[in-house]
């Protein structure tokens, strides 16, 4: 049996990742869940909405391998460039 020393702690943004999924840039649907951040497998530009907003905003230039430190509900297609999106949660 897998003991996790951790399972009583609180989640909070700070705290590591507890899932992480795939992400599918999407204008039209939203993401599964809200994400803590955005891991970068291959550089370019992401759009996102974040987990409190009504409007979209581009991080440009981020580079391959980077983590992008931001609560989303959305990543969308339209001038996203980045690839190999990991949403982690």
């Amino acid at each position: 049996m897998l003991t996790d020393f951790f399972a009583d702690y609180a989640d909070s943004p700070l705290a590591p990742s507890l899932d992480c999924f795939a992400v599918t840039p999407s204008d039209a649907i939203d993401l599964p869940k809200v994400i803590k951040a955005l891991y970068v497998g291959e550089g370019g530009d992401v759009v996102l909405r974040t987990a409190k907003s009504s409007t979209d905003v581009t991080f440009r230039n981020l580079p391959s391998g980077s983590t992008l430190d931001v609560r989303a509900k959305a990543v969308r297609a339209t001038g996203t460039t980045a690839a190999f999106l990991v949403g982690l949660a």
